[in-house]
């Protein structure tokens, strides 16, 4: 039988329990991942490009420009008249746009913005979405600025849009934080697709 002077056995012991302990808290000192919002910039005040004077959050900048860039891309493809452009989709609001009402795409634009901002972690009042929820804004139905229901097609286009307009804004494609932002598009996909 081995033997162990007190010394040797008490540095074990000590060695055991610093382990046990040390592993008892891993779950404790993992990093936590910032919201997506954070990574956009978060609360950080920036001036607003848009509003001389004034300032706005970098996060909440950053949704806006993704919204702003997305919203061109959709143009740029229905005037084109590219393929699957989203155009049926829009039609209300393009048809107001074109007679030189800008109302209600600004407004779509502000919520939008505030949605998006608000459910990947924008806590500040100015991000609360007061808007339709997404079942019923995607039913023209319920929305008159929509022009028809989605199809998974027709939701899958729109995330190219946002996918390109996010990378146009600083969002590389191999990134995590574009990774999360599709997977929150993709958890609106069974509320929004409402079409065969």
């Amino acid at each position: 039988m081995t033997k162990f002077n007190k010394g040797a056995l008490l540095a074990m012991f000590l060695f055991a329990g610093a382990t046990f302990v040390s592993c008892n808290n891993d779950d404790d000192n993992e990093p936590v991942t910032p919201s997506i919002y954070e990574r956009l910039g978060g609360t950080t005040m920036v001036a607003d490009p848009d509003n001389a004077g004034q300032m706005i959050e970098q996060g909440r900048l950053s949704y806006r420009k993704v919204v702003n860039s997305t919203v061109g891309l959709i143009v740029a493809d229905v005037q084109s008249n590219a393929s699957g452009n989203l155009s049926a989709h829009f039609a209300p609001l393009l048809a107001e746009v074109g007679a030189g009402n800008t109302t209600n795409l600004a407004i779509l634009v502000d919520n939008l913005t505030d949605f998006f901002s608000f459910n990947t972690g924008g806590t500040n009042a100015v991000n609360t979405y007061n808007g339709l929820s997404m079942a019923a804004a995607h039913n023209p139905a319920m929305n008159s600025r929509m022009g028809v229901k989605s199809t998974n097609a027709d939701y899958t286009k729109f995330e190219g849009y946002v996918g390109a307009a996010a990378q146009a804004n600083g969002v590389a494609a191999n990134t995590q934080l574009y990774t999360d932002v599709v997977a929150v598009l993709e958890s609106l996909r069974p509320t929004i697709v409402q079409a065969p």
